[in-house]
């Protein structure tokens, strides 16, 4: 019943991709091990075993783990909903809705279920593994903290502090960390990691000894770029369809203000013959689009007024003039339709938005939210379906008189007359390989035919031989107590 905990000198060092390497080298060497992050920040959301939702991060690191992902893995989620607030999430549950300058009064009761998870989950494995969640560093939010030193100091757990070279100022990072910690915060730091180095390691062995020598801290050595960290489930939507082309056919996603669930993309952007380009705010949609996707979001109306400034809507129109295809999932979904109506102000200001109309539905926000796994079967093809469900709002309307799938009987989704305009409330659906394959046949899009499974248990299999021959694996594991 031993832990140990990886913090990062900066945010998107890499932590969540190491702990998830530490969890399957663990595993592999018959441990019982499982993956927790105290507070996590994210609207990509998975759903779990026991009814509630984590961050996907940790979802990936149960997988790593060979665990079902259970709400004691992140007893926190914090979910944005606008640039000042959140939706808290506690032990898989929404609690409330605050802003940021008042969360910290929330602490120091939600420290009681932070603890009470750990705990849990000390109690039934031999090894458990934290992952921080951005920096020490930010040391203005240290009162109160349950994220960071805080966390490690009530539950006694060893750190393990990562850099991140590819963005430069790595020496910098780690000494100053350390300089500007309380000493007693300090001392929890048993040693360092350095990530993501391109090129020639021995290159950067005079800064790995300036670290030791200024930090007093030990080196569990200097990791290289992992190539294939692409393949495995992204945490940042911006990590999707970053640069890489392939000459294949290119499906767009809007990259919502507040996207939200986007693992839908992961199996599509593991396809060789596709290109996943994400259109970031002031991009134009791209015109050889074959097909364009309207993504979750965590505040459907807000974001159909960020589509709107960004041209988004009438790029749209003219992309379905020249024949092309749109998937609408959840939040997306709700946008494509006649209107969305929020009449008890649950995602914001009470009122009514226009849809972008390119399906014949209405949509009406609902206080329940729908959260659970589903086994769906695909209407037009009569393929399964296994995804997840995480949406407020019912949407009807004449379109469901052609529905994407079909769930216990029941139409679910909606797809226009014309076959070419889709919305549905279920996530992960690209996960089902059969299915995947005939929707992109569907699009004129040869499949590879590969299981997105298998690939993402690849991935983790070479992530962890990857950290064991450049990381001291067999130290970073002694450390743990």
């Amino acid at each position: 019943m031993k832990s140990l905990m990886i913090q990062g000198a900066g945010s998107n060092v890499g932590k969540s991709m190491l702990v998830a390497g530490l969890c399957r080298a663990a595993k592999r060497r018959g441990l019982k091990v499982a993956p927790f992050k105290p507070q996590n920040m994210s609207n990509n959301a998975a759903v779990t075993a026991d009814g509630g939702e984590i961050g996907r991060a940790q979802a990936l690191q149960a997988l790593a783990c060979g665990l079902e992902p259970m709400v004691d893995m992140n007893p926190i989620l914090l979910k944005p909903e606008t640039d000042v607030g959140a939706q808290v999430v506690v032990q898989g549950k929404r609690l409330t809705t605050t802003k940021a300058r008042d969360y910290a009064g929330l602490k120091p009761q939600l420290m009681g279920a932070v603890l009470e998870s750990f705990e849990r989950l000390k109690a039934s494995h031999d090894l458990v593994i934290v992952e921080g969640a951005g920096s020490p560093a930010e040391v203005n939010l240290r009162q109160g903290d349950i994220a960071n030193m805080g966390f490690a100091r009530a539950a006694n757990v060893p750190v393990v502090l990562a850099g991140d070279i590819d963005r430069g100022g790595v020496i910098a990072q780690i000494i100053g960390t350390q300089a500007v910690l309380d000493p007693d915060d300090a001392a929890m730091i048993s040693g360092f990691l350095i990530n993501k180095f391109r090129g020639d390691v021995s290159l950067f062995d005079d800064g790995y000894r300036l670290i030791e020598a200024r930090t007093g801290w030990h080196g569990f050595g200097t990791l290289p770029w992992f190539r294939q960290a692409h393949l495995l489930p992204a945490e940042d939507a911006l990590d999707l369809g970053s640069g890489r082309t392939s000459g294949g056919t290119v499906i767009a996603c809007l990259a919502l203000s507040r996207i939200a669930n986007f693992d839908d993309l992961d199996p599509l952007a593991a396809e060789p013959g596709v290109d996943l380009v994400m259109v970031t705010p002031g991009q134009p949609i791209p015109c050889e689009a074959k097909l364009v996707i309207v993504p979750g979001s965590k505040s459907t109306r807000g974001d159909l007024a960020f589509l709107r400034d960004q041209g988004w809507d009438i790029d749209l129109q003219a992309h379905v003039r020249r024949g092309g295809h749109v998937l609408g999932i959840c939040g997306g979904y709700q946008m494509l339709g006649r209107s969305v109506a929020d009449p008890d102000g649950i995602e914001g200001a009470p009122g009514t938005t226009p849809g972008l109309g390119l399906l014949d539905v209405d949509t009406v926000m609902t206080p329940d939210k729908r959260l659970t796994r589903t086994r769906a079967t695909h209407a037009p093809t009569g393929l399964d379906v296994e995804g997840y469900e995480i949406h407020i709002g019912k949407t009807e309307g004449a379109d469901r008189a052609r529905p994407f799938a079909r769930i216990e009987g029941q139409a679910e989704g909606a797809i226009s007359a014309n076959g070419r305009i889709t919305g549905s409330y279920l996530h992960g659906m690209f996960s089902a390989d059969a299915f995947r394959a005939a929707f992109l046949q569907g699009l004129g899009i040869a499949a590879s035919g590969q299981s997105h499974a298998v690939g993402v248990e690849a991935t983790l299999e070479a992530l962890a031989d990857h950290m064991e021959e450049h990381l001291d694996v067999e130290g970073l594991l002694a450390l743990a107590r």
